[in-house]
């Protein structure tokens, strides 16, 4: 009979008629294993207890809880989080997948340009606007043309390797390569190679996804900063840094309430 306890514990009891029984101890990192036996009195049947303890075979966003069965691990930064199960559908994970990764990197450039735009600011460099102004200044090299771009990455997306086509976008087909929708890699996209192989280039994707994980996170906290104190980070950081003890979030989200 076997009890299991929790998640991969396996307590099962055994027995041994042998007098020359040895109480032992197994432990094994690498497997996730480990097993304690524990003999009972001399002279008598030998009853003991195997303890079995396998590890999680991979990390999850809560230590212990079983992954949804269509989150397996093989999407980069998969961690099983999908509380709502919005991606039972297979073509809606899809979806999901190229919207993150975009956001990610919307968010990691935005998160850049605020923080190195307010710093020429503050520091008087540069007479820029603060960021939550900037939407209303015309700058020359915005365009509506940048559209085109996203309506590429679209039909990308619906047709993987159309846009590599030849005459699908000015002649630059040859440099974006196509590699795969979301990765169009290339000299103009991937100039230092780093991932050329992008199939196998699991870690780079990581990397990617968790930096652009954070960098939502943080645009998250850009907002409502300067919801709350109407300035920009750096004004935020600097007045910080004059009075740590008083002049935290916490006093400022009491004083924005008072």
């Amino acid at each position: 009979m076997a009890v299991a306890v929790g998640r991969g514990f396996l307590i099962q009891p055994c027995s041994s008629s042998s007098s020359s029984f040895v109480c032992k101890y197994r432990h094994e990192p690498s497997l996730g294993i480990t097993s304690t036996l524990w003999p009972a009195k001399m002279g008598t049947t030998r009853r003991c207890t195997s303890t079995v303890v396998r590890a999680q075979q991979r990390p999850t966003w809560l230590p212990g809880l079983d992954p949804p069965p269509y989150l397996d691990g093989t999407l980069a930064g998969d961690f099983g989080f999908d509380p709502l199960g919005l991606g039972e559908d297979p073509e809606s994970l899809k979806w999901y997948v190229q919207a993150e990764l975009v956001h990610a990197r919307f968010a990691m450039a935005g998160v850049a340009g605020i923080l190195f735009t307010d710093l020429l600011r503050v520091t008087g460099i540069s007479k820029l606007p603060v960021w939550y102004e900037a939407g209303a200044v015309k700058f020359d090299f915005a365009s509506t043309r940048t559209l085109f771009v996203e309506t590429k990455r679209y039909m990308d997306f619906v047709s993987p390797g159309s846009q590599a086509k030849d005459g699908s976008f000015f002649g630059l087909e040859a440099a974006l390569e196509g590699l795969e929708p979301g990765y169009p890699g290339g000299p103009l996209l991937n100039p230092l190679g780093l991932a050329k192989d992008i199939r196998n280039a699991h870690e780079w994707k990581l990397k990617e996804i968790k930096n652009g994980r954070l960098a939502m996170v943080a645009m998250l906290g850009i907002f409502v900063q300067a919801s709350v104190t109407h300035v920009g980070p750096i004004d935020n950081l600097l007045e910080h840094l004059s009075n740590p003890w008083h002049k935290t979030i916490i006093q400022t989200l009491a004083n924005s309430g008072s």
